[in-house]
């Protein structure tokens, strides 16, 4: 009640803020306005269509034969290889059966005799003393000195020469000679060629007289008239439509479901039909479903029912040619109780019920 008030209120204001705000010009009191995208305007047109294109018809008209007969070559000619092997002949090749070599023989060293004198000990001098007899008490008045030579000592020596050194001397070995036996070619192998004759027959086979043709003639296209649909004014002009100032608000609609289904019954179709689809075929307004679950069963089951429930009016709504662009699903689950009921809570069957409701309100674009 307090939105509705407030949207009245709002179509009071001047028309010059009417205009500066770009809302409705020349607004009625008491009457609500939401902006609206206008939709694109069609029309019929007649037209004639080729619905199949005109071709041409061919029809054969076979190829003609005849028989001829013709000498062919069946075998060719060719040459036959006849091999005429080589002749032979013995001959006798001498040959090195063992190398002549030279060997050596030792002739040992001779040797002789020889002797030489050799000074073993030098010629030498020498004072001697000698004591003589004298009368004198003192032994040195009776010494008398003598200057003594000793000559060199000398000691013959044999030693033995070289002769001759010990060599060698060469002894010449003849070689071993003899021959074996070699076959030789005294003709050669060849191949000697015998020429083979080809070989003819006759055969019979058809050949074309007349080549194959075709007579042609035309088959006309064929055409169908339509009716086609075309864009007569293109839409998408914000203008603003006046609605039920109590459509702005949640709107309760009596749509029932299957249990614990998002099924829509039949007769929840039919209120659709009777309420919703007449509102939006008549304006280009846009709407927003709201489902919503009593507090019974698990709380994101209830969640997830109530988008699935949602958006299924949508979707019936869609499947009777309401574009999907101008509708919108929420699922609230239990989270928007209008009584005491809540989690935990007796309640009869009657006030459950009154939380399950499906809602819907006008949008403004």
């Amino acid at each position: 009640m307090k939105t509705k008030l407030f949207l009245c209120l709002a179509c009071l204001l001047s028309i010059n803020f009417s205009q500066a705000q770009n809302l409705p010009a020349n607004p009625e009191p008491g009457k609500c306005y939401v902006k609206c995208i206008t939709k694109d305007e069609f029309k019929d047109i007649q037209e004639t269509i080729e619905v199949y294109p005109s071709y041409t018809k061919l029809k054969v008209v076979p190829a003609k034969y005849k028989t001829v007969t013709e000498r062919v070559l069946i075998k060719e000619a060719s040459k036959k290889l006849v091999y005429v092997p080589a002749v032979y002949q013995t001959i006798e090749i001498p040959y090195t059966k063992k190398e002549g070599r030279t060997d050596l023989r030792v002739t040992p060293a001779s040797f002789g005799s020889s002797s030489k004198t050799f000074e073993v000990y030098p010629k030498t001098a020498g004072w001697e003393y000698k004591e003589t007899t004298c009368d004198s008490p003192n032994k040195e008045d009776c010494v008398v000195a003598c200057f003594v030579e000793y000559p060199s000592r000398s000691k013959d020596v044999k030693y033995t020469t070289l002769a001759n050194d010990a060599g060698t001397r060469n002894i010449p070995i003849n070689q071993i000679s003899t021959t074996y036996k070699k076959r030789i070619i005294k003709t050669p192998a060849r191949m000697d060629e015998v020429e083979i004759p080809a070989e003819y027959g006759t055969i019979t086979k058809q050949v074309i007289a007349s080549p194959a043709t075709t007579i042609s003639s035309e088959v006309p296209a064929k055409t169908l008239n339509v009716t086609r649909t075309v864009l007569a004014k293109k839409g998408g002009i914000t203008t603003w439509e006046e609605v039920d100032c109590g459509l702005l608000s949640a709107n309760v609609l009596p749509i029932f479901y299957e249990t614990g289904s998002a099924r829509i019954t039949p007769s929840s179709k039919k209120i659709i039909d009777e309420t919703l689809l007449p509102l939006l075929n008549k304006k280009p307004v846009s709407i927003e479903l709201m489902s919503h679950t009593d507090s019974r069963g698990n709380d994101n089951f209830n969640m997830s029912l109530s988008q699935q429930r949602a958006n299924s009016v949508v979707n019936y709504l869609v499947s009777r040619g309401i574009s999907r662009s101008r509708l919108s699903a929420k699922g609230y689950g239990e989270t928007r109780l209008v009584n005491r009921c809540s989690n935990g809570i007796a309640c009869s069957a009657s006030q459950h019920q009154k939380n399950r409701r499906t809602e819907f309100r006008v949008l403004s674009n």
